[in-house]
């Protein structure tokens, strides 16, 4: 087998990692917000204790991109794989983070009862986990059009926090009784307009490897 042929072989198998822990913090998204609307602090738990395992995923990806660079010594395109899956990897270890954060937040609420039936922040969470599918797999094909089309959605996700955040504040407004768990609401709206900026990132690295240029999606 030559050089490069193994070389090509490590490539592929970042490409599979990043596949992999996209997978992950995609399912932590989805327990985490169903954690809240359904207020199942169990399943909160499994998000917050199965955080760790990301994080050991997105550290051996760490030491591989490492020592491909110190081996193989690459250029050009080459590097702009390993680092854009670097930087990938990173931002969706912290898309994991704040899906932990959500899950907190359940447990926070506590168990009164939601003030009305969440509607919003689901449809954020299902913008945002299609977008960490799409940035993942157009990582893997270099698919420029795939990761500019995130911008978009990402827009949808802020339109949408504005409107949980103005929507909460009345609640406080008419009810003080209301502010606590309402702020732990808004507080969840922004983690999850934060994974959409998180996406926007993985999204432009897609385009940093495809062109080698820089560019602001966000």
């Amino acid at each position: 087998m030559t050089t490069r042929h193994l070389f090509d072989k490590s490539l592929e198998e970042l490409n599979e990692n990043v596949m992999q822990i996209g997978n992950l913090v995609n399912g932590r998204i989805e327990d985490a917000i169903k954690s809240l609307s359904t207020q199942d602090f169990e399943l909160a738990n499994q998000v917050i204790t199965g955080d760790l395992y990301i994080n050991e995923l997105q550290s051996a990806l760490e030491e591989k991109c490492m020592l491909l660079i110190a081996t193989q010594q690459p250029f050009a395109k080459d590097l702009r794989k390993i680092v854009a899956a670097f930087k990938i990897s990173i931002n969706l270890e912290r898309i994991g983070d704040l899906a932990v954060d959500i899950a907190k937040h359940t447990i926070r609420t506590g168990n009164k009862g939601l003030l009305k039936p969440l509607v919003d922040l689901p449809r954020m969470a299902e913008i945002v986990r299609s977008m960490v599918i799409k940035g993942i797999e157009a990582s893997k094909t270099e698919d420029t059009e795939a990761a500019q089309a995130m911008a978009k959605m990402d827009d949808d996700v802020d339109h949408l926090y504005n409107q949980v955040f103005r929507e909460l504040l009345v609640f406080m407004m008419e009810d003080p009784k209301t502010i606590n768990q309402a702020t732990h609401l808004i507080f969840v709206g922004r983690f999850l307009e934060r994974m959409g900026d998180y996406c926007t990132n993985i999204a432009e690295e897609v385009v940093y490897v495809a062109t080698g240029k820089r560019s602001d999606l966000n």
